[in-house]
């Protein structure tokens, strides 16, 4: 099958390619700009369907995880496909399954981080000094934003918890990873997403990430039983490993904050195996081994 989106190292030139290539060929997804990056760089937004609390899929938090924003497209594209032709996709009939749902795609959450990542410092722009200043030996090791924030570490969900264990890690300033800022919810690209999310109210959320091929899905007292019984459907379909919060992961994650602010099943999806940034030659591998585990997200 022939597709338009072709994988390949997403910086923001090739998100914003993509994203408009796909709206051009499939009119009825729609696309919004969700919020922008600290440099001021579009964090897209994509809809597909129409209704009250959609399903939110979101990817590339994390700058050496861009995998997973390539993963997104080509999900987006084969679900356009699939509507537009009428064809199955997993089994599922996706113009019926989707014909009264919506689901709302953020490709790429860290546009800032990627472009460091893949680009060097000069890519921050008036974060330059900032990000020389952390960065310690490569940018290949670069996570964060623009201004040295690790965005899954910023968001309003035990965040003093997950501040405590950073100080005890040694994690004071900003850094190439894992320093939640000063305070919690201080970063634009989190931002985006809590509005999308408060605006929106989604059913249930996603979030991509690598690596390990596992499946979190919990947030201490907060869990909704809905959501363990969705991640035990999603382990049998992927093959992914149930796993519990542990250590720095344990809080302050977009997934933590959607599960304890909004009360719905929220998930992490750990793509792969491997080490981060997983190669382009395991695109199609990893693609195929979480696509029907996204199909159910959609549909269930």
């Amino acid at each position: 099958m022939k597709y338009i989106f072709t994988p390949g190292e997403p910086d923001y030139a090739y998100i914003k390619k993509s994203v408009c290539s796909l709206q051009a060929e499939y009119p009825f997804l729609k696309v919004e700009i969700a919020g922008r990056s600290a440099c001021g760089r579009k964090i897209f937004a994509l809809r597909f369907g129409r209704s009250a609390n959609p399903v939110l899929i979101a990817a590339c938090f994390h700058a050496q995880e861009r995998l997973t924003a390539l993963v997104t497209l080509r999900f987006i594209e084969r679900l356009c496909l699939s509507a537009k032709n009428r064809q199955t996709m997993c089994g599922i009939d996706i113009g019926g399954a989707l014909s009264r749902r919506e689901i709302i795609f953020v490709p790429c959450v860290n546009p800032d981080g990627v472009e460091i990542a893949l680009h060097g410092a000069e890519a921050a722009g008036k974060y330059r000094d900032c990000v020389e200043r952390a960065m310690s030996e490569s940018q290949d090791l670069w996570n964060a934003n623009a201004r040295g924030v690790d965005l899954n570490h910023n968001f309003n969900a035990g965040w003093d918890l997950s501040k405590a264990l950073e100080i005890e890690a040694g994690i004071t300033a900003p850094a190439p990873r894992r320093f939640g800022g000063y305070a919690p919810q201080t970063e634009p690209e989190v931002n985006a997403l809590v509005r999308l999310c408060l605006r929106r109210m989604p059913r249930t959320a996603v979030a991509l990430h690598s690596q390990g091929e596992e499946i979190y899905y919990e947030y201490g007292e907060h869990t909704p039983e809905r959501g363990e019984h969705l991640a035990k459907i999603f382990a049998a379909a992927s093959g992914y490993t149930l796993v519990q919060n542990a250590g720095l992961a344990s809080h302050a994650g977009f997934k933590d904050w959607t599960i304890e602010a909004l009360g719905i099943p929220s998930f992490t999806f750990e793509l792969g195996k491997g080490r981060n940034p997983l190669p382009l030659s395991d695109f199609e591998s990893v693609y195929k081994s979480i696509e029907e585990t996204l199909v159910l997200a959609c549909v269930m």
